[in-house]
């Protein structure tokens, strides 16, 4: 009797340290993410309807698991970047690309930029009015030229050079956008007559005017890192201004040592506050998580001097955060251990 019940015993270890180690090989998989914002702001629930809402969060998911599908089979974490803000740029719904905002003159002006974490390569271009997927020839800027950042006429001759086409610039045309420039011109005038200043006036629009953008962030199989942001900038704004998405450090930042960030929110706040390489030197020198990093930067330094806003981060470990301090940001995020997760509001 003693014998079977000694077999009996060996087959149920046999059959624990088996399912132990499977699930220790699940566990200690290598981890691959990617996390996309659309912009953040004053994005509240009431001015949406159903399928308004519906609409946008599809679009969010479509960007997400576009890149996510390239981590998945392998492909580099830049290539997960460039391919998720393509979709965000195509779409209307997003401050960047066909979505952009207009100009005081009423033009679009773009910005993007893009880093690698591998070796902190990195490029960017400012505004640029004729290229239709300004990530990808900020990807350009960094794989063939000499340089970082590329601005207007001279970004334009680059692309032409190594065969990205010129578009139209009323290709980056929506009713939404050209009815927001004419209410930022009327606000912005009637301050002018109080105040006379330029400075005074554009501080008197509402936040919502002065930011919006997209952005992602990624871990592939090789445990590189790449971050990219591209953007429209602000409405109504004037004399070639640029924010903080084509400016490395403060809208764009990753390195292999710490993590990747993507920022939104209103850009001269992000660039003086060097915002995405301040959440990584924290994270790297510090020893501080991408959540508590994040949380300090975001809502401890920028939120009461008035920067609003916020960033997606992605770290070695595949680890996701997702702060921001305003009422909503477009958001979502997938990894090998976690779900696909789309938001759009506080609290979700």
């Amino acid at each position: 009797m003693k014998l079977p019940l000694l077999n009996a015993f060996i087959s149920v270890a046999a059959i624990a340290l088996s399912t132990h180690s499977v699930s220790t090989i699940a566990n200690t998989s290598t981890p691959f993410a990617i996390a996309i914002h659309g912009g953040a702001g004053t994005i509240e629930k009431s001015r949406f309807t159903p399928e308004q809402e519906k609409a946008y969060r599809a679009k969010l998911q479509e960007a997400v698991e576009t890149g996510y599908k390239v981590l998945e089979q392998g492909g580099e974490s830049l290539d997960a970047v460039t391919a998720a803000i393509n979709v965000l740029e195509n779409s209307p719904y997003f401050n960047a690309g066909r979505g952009a905002v207009y100009t005081y003159d009423g033009s679009h002006e773009l910005d993007a930029s893009i880093m690698d974490g591998r070796g902190r390569q990195a490029g960017a271009v400012a505004g640029v009015k004729h290229i239709e997927n300004p990530i990808n020839l900020a990807r350009l800027v960094m794989e063939k030229s000499v340089h970082v950042m590329l601005s207007g006429q001279g970004a334009e001759e680059f692309a032409k050079e190594h065969g990205i086409p010129l578009v139209e610039n009323n290709l980056f045309d929506t009713e939404n956008r050209y009815k927001a420039l004419l209410k930022a011109k009327e606000k912005l005038d009637k301050a002018k007559v109080t105040s006379k200043n330029y400075q005074a006036a554009h501080h008197a629009l509402p936040v919502n005017y002065k930011m919006g953008t997209v952005g992602a962030v990624a871990l592939d199989k090789k445990g590189n890192l790449a971050a990219g942001t591209s953007t429209g900038g602000m409405t109504a704004k004037r004399f070639g201004r640029i924010g903080d998405s084509p400016v490395i450090g403060a809208g764009t930042f990753a390195e292999n040592e710490s993590c990747a960030v993507s920022a939104t929110g209103h850009g001269e706040y992000f660039i003086r506050y060097n915002v995405a390489a301040d959440i990584c030197a924290r994270v790297k020198y510090q020893n501080k998580t991408i959540d508590q990093a994040g949380d300090e930067v975001i809502n401890d330094v920028l939120k009461p001097i008035g920067g609003t806003g916020g960033v997606i981060i992605v770290d070695t470990k595949g680890n996701i955060s997702l702060p921001f301090n305003t009422s909503g940001m477009y958001r979502a995020s997938k990894s090998n251990t976690q779900p696909t997760y789309v938001a759009i509001f506080k609290g979700e």
